[in-house]
């Protein structure tokens, strides 16, 4: 690994010169997200609980000084990379036979990865005798951007204070007053291409090589599609084209996260979802366009964690995507269905599917099992039943990962991509359809909650006689007015009606889930075919403390309905 010492200073012309501008980026890695997550029910997000990715990021730098880059990568098996350079949109329009290029990148951070879990990444690349240092900013909501400021640099040591000056101005001092030290490497070999495409020019790069994080490696084999100039969509466009030439698997994943994780030995990171930040003045469109960009970059982001399985939390955050995902899609049904439409919620109402064994497991065996089993001591056949449930869930993990390599899950993921990003929403609508869509989005908003609010209310009518069965199609019904608060209600501020509102519901809906969880934990236990006695024994044990713990839930779940009949709703302002 690099010498991590002192950087070696620039001259004040270069830094100077680097700090007003410099931003061209020359085969830059992909997105530098942190990917940190706590623990979590496993049913949605609660919609009033603190969530540290809504927080507004650090200020950045001036964006007049910023390069902007915008790219997805494609997985590809290492034995089938050198057979994409022969894919017919390769052929068909590479402007040349491009360079080739052996890059060294050394990613470096405080101690305490400071930059990191602020959302930047620090990196000196030699290319040649050439190296360049580049601080790198993940802020956007738009999955494919983020922020770079590039400069040249006179060695693979980093120049501290050219970096302190790119960074806002409350990471500087942490940057110059601690050591900065070499993290991890990337060793890559590079072939890129430029290819003139219809509407846009893209540089294709073909990276094969190797990350390095002390003793511990991974390999690197991916093709990157950056844009150059021109339509952001036709980079969606030119990878399901790919898609049909081989098999690749779609990424926003950057070697940076992927060296970051190596060096920490942690599993890929899921987040939550960050909620949509909306002005009460936003047109519907470009409320659409918000709501569905958040939800396409938490689907993204979760992808890589809930394949690499090590934390549960990776496959709960990508069922909450699909879940986020197809209620922003259903909220589009009042101004008329289309075959796009359709088929995206068929394709994502699919993997969600294949996800749900592997979530169920992974709750049994991480919460229920455990905490029961510590609470019985003398009850028999819990370590019997654990190793059945093991054994299940490696089952429905092989079945998550078949899933996600599908072509389908490809062809789904980039075509829902192309679609938000030319809003695609916007073909094949009436004239009236698009005056609607120009017309505010709180006017839309007001509407549809105030729709499903009443039908949450008709559905819970005497609540205190409903049988389960009822009570579990209340909570489904709750869960879609649930999501539509969670895009729409931003629209009407932090006010305190819609704070109390949004804790009312979430009380709600967490009590209601108490039902769902036992009908889930019944489920996993039937599936395990529990023959032995003792397995039998562990497994009755579970059923009853689950039935006795229901005994207490009836009274708190009636002061919660309570609660929910009573708040404000903030799209219809109380009356004096």
């Amino acid at each position: 690994m690099a010498d991590s010492g002192a950087a070696t200073p620039m001259q004040s012309s270069d830094r100077a010169a680097a700090a007003s501008g410099a931003g061209t980026s020359a085969g830059s890695d992909t997105a530098d997200a942190a990917g940190t997550s706590g623990p979590s029910h496993d049913g949605s997000e609660p919609i009033a609980a603190e969530n540290p990715a809504d927080a507004a990021p650090p200020a950045l730098p001036d964006p007049a000084n910023a390069g902007e880059e915008i790219e997805l990568k494609l997985l590809v098996a290492p034995d089938q990379l050198a057979d994409f350079h022969h894919a017919p949109i390769v052929v068909a329009h590479a402007r040349n036979k491009g360079t080739r290029k052996h890059l060294k990148s050394v990613y470096y951070d405080t101690p305490k990865r400071t930059l990191w879990k602020n959302g930047f990444t620090l990196r000196v690349r030699q290319s040649g005798t050439r190296f360049v240092q580049t601080v790198k900013a993940q802020h956007s909501d738009d999955p494919l951007k983020r922020g770079e400021w590039e400069a040249s640099v006179t060695s693979i040591a980093p120049d501290a204070a050219l970096a302190a000056a790119l960074l806002p101005e409350e990471l500087r001092a942490a940057v110059t007053d601690a050591p900065l030290q070499a993290v991890f490497t990337a060793d890559v070999h590079r072939h890129a291409r430029l290819l003139d495409l219809p509407g846009a020019v893209l540089e294709i790069a073909f990276d094969s090589g190797i990350i390095k994080a002390g003793d511990d490696s991974e390999e690197v084999s991916e093709i990157e599609l950056e844009l150059k100039s021109g339509d952001p969509a036709t980079i969606y466009e030119t990878a399901l084209r790919l898609a049909e030439h081989g098999t690749v698997r779609p990424s926003i994943r950057s070697k940076s996260a992927r060296g970051f994780d190596l060096a920490a030995g942690k599993a890929p990171g899921a987040e939550k979802p960050r909620k949509p930040r909306l002005d009460p003045a936003v047109s519907l469109d470009e409320a659409f366009a918000v709501i569905l960009r958040s939800s396409f970059h938490h689907l993204l982001q979760a992808m890589p964690a809930a394949e690499d399985g090590r934390d549960p939390e990776g496959v709960h955050q990508l069922r909450v995507a699909l879940r986020r995902l197809r209620a922003a899609l259903h909220l589009m049904r009042p101004l008329g269905t289309s075959a796009t439409l359709q088929g995206l919620e068929a394709d994502a109402r699919w993997l969600a599917q294949n996800l749900s064994a592997a979530r169920d497991l992974d709750v049994f065996l991480t919460q229920t099992l455990p905490d029961i089993a510590e609470a019985c001591p003398t009850v028999a056949g819990f370590e019997t039943l654990q190793g059945l449930a093991e054994r299940q869930r490696e089952l429905a993990y092989r079945k998550l990962r078949v899933a996600l390599a599908e072509r389908r899950s490809t062809s789904f993921v980039l075509g829902l991509g192309g679609w938000i990003a030319t809003r695609g929403w916007r073909n094949d609508v009436s004239p009236d359809v698009l005056g609607r869509l120009a017309g505010p989005a709180i006017d839309f908003a007001g509407h549809v909650l105030s729709e499903r609010h009443q039908k949450v209310l008709k559905r819970g009518r005497h609540f205190k006689t409903l049988p389960a069965e009822r009570r579990h199609r209340l909570r489904l019904v709750l869960k879609k007015l649930r999501y539509s608060i969670d895009f729409l209600l931003p629209l009407y501020g932090a006010s305190k009606p819609a704070r109390r509102y949004a804790r009312s519901l979430a009380g709600l809906q967490e009590e209601l889930g108490h039902y769902n969880d036992m009908a889930v934990t019944a489920g996993v236990i039937d599936s395990l075919g529990t023959t032995s006695t003792d397995a039998a024994i562990a497994a009755a044990a579970i059923t009853g403390w689950h039935a006795h713990a229901m005994a207490g839930v009836e009274q708190p779940l009636r002061d919660a309905w309570r609660a929910f009949t009573k708040a404000p709703t903030p799209w219809q302002p109380e009356e004096a």
